[in-house]
């Protein structure tokens, strides 16, 4: 790969619009992008400096005015290797870690009450994070196609695990156990 997932996510918020640290970082909380992504605030920077020495992204110098803040641009090498890296990301499966499963898979060290509250708490945020980005994807409305997407592949997958979740602790589809 030739960018990690981080940088990809960076580069491709300033290919889809120039800006500075301080907005990247204003983006990437109003679409939840940390709900996928390992992005904190303090890596931001890190990852521009990368992706500028690497001649992904530019930085004309910021005027005085300014305070001081440059505003990235993707240059042509950014474009060409963020769409190669999103490609292959799009076409090819890769394994995600899953610490759910990880628990799941010591299943014999719990007691089936544990468990069964466990699964019903987790449930229960479940359902909290459906409600949270649906209401961020509303209150961003209209959306750009790839925030779009990501709102609706996002919400397909929690209420996948919503409906599995529900039908082990025999609550209905979609409803919370509270």
């Amino acid at each position: 790969m030739e960018l990690t997932p981080s940088e990809l996510v960076v580069l491709g918020l300033i290919i889809e619009s120039p800006q500075h640290g301080y907005d990247l970082e204003q983006v990437i909380e109003r679409r939840g992008i940390r709900q996928w992504t390992e992005i904190g605030f303090s890596s931001i920077y890190y990852l521009l400096t990368k992706l500028e020495k690497r001649g992904f992204v530019h930085a004309p110098e910021a005027p005085a005015a300014a305070k001081g803040r440059r505003v990235f641009h993707a240059t042509a090498a950014g474009r060409e290797v963020a769409t190669r890296t999103a490609l292959a990301l799009v076409a090819e499966p890769h394994p995600v870690p899953n610490p759910f499963l990880v628990g799941v898979s010591n299943l014999p060290l719990l007691a089936e009450p544990a468990y069964t509250r466990a699964l019903a708490e987790r449930l229960g945020q479940v359902q909290a994070r459906i409600t949270a980005i649906e209401a961020a994807a509303s209150a961003q409305s209209p959306l750009a196609l790839p925030a779009r997407e990501v709102f609706s592949y996002s919400l397909s997958l929690l209420e996948a695990e919503r409906s599995w979740l529900a039908q082990r602790v025999q609550v209905p589809d979609g409803g919370q156990n509270g």
